[in-house]
């Protein structure tokens, strides 16, 4: 079994999403949402690192899977996205569990089928995937997304490896 937490970063609300993966099988653990309410980004970083670290505590993730940041139409909020994912990832790596990025289509994809789907696809096939019974709130649920993604992506790189070792001349 692999707990994966799902982060999907924010400078006001940072998602998170916890699953287990066993085998090919995905199943929900916890979701929810760091709200950083601090009056300077400084403030809402610290908030956002204290909170990354205090679900890796309670929940003790293997694997920890975060949304790369894309360039918009506003600098600006790119670049306080880019530093509350740095307080993600800084948290994260704090605690030594390995990080993986996505992009938000890749995410998309992996978990709809299609990159350019919409939050609400996203959030109902979160849903369908874990069983659960009413939505995640939005950020929980791209946060969860990005954990669903992680564990088809992890699991197909783990059935490659054999693939791999043999095809380079190593034997599993």
């Amino acid at each position: 079994m692999t707990r994966i937490l799902g982060i999907d970063p924010g400078s006001l609300a940072t998602g998170y999403g916890i699953i287990d993966q066993h085998g090919q099988r995905l199943s929900y653990v916890a979701s929810g949402c760091i709200r950083a309410k601090g009056e300077s980004l400084a403030e809402r970083l610290g908030i956002i690192f204290a909170g990354v670290n205090s679900i890796i505590e309670e929940f003790l993730p293997h694997e920890m899977a975060i949304e790369r940041v894309f360039m918009n139409k506003n600098a600006d909020s790119a670049l306080k996205l880019g530093q509350a994912r740095g307080a993600a990832i800084c948290a994260t790596v704090q605690r030594q569990v390995p990080v993986d990025e996505y992009a938000a289509r890749e995410i998309k994809l992996a978990v709809v089928g299609k990159g350019s789907a919409s939050k609400e696809q996203v959030q109902h096939m979160v849903c369908v995937l874990l069983s659960l019974s009413k939505k995640p709130q939005s950020d929980a649920a791209d946060a969860l997304g990005v954990a669903v993604c992680h564990g088809h992506k992890s699991q197909t790189r783990r059935r490659m490896q054999p693939a791999k070792q043999q095809h380079d001349g190593v034997t599993p």
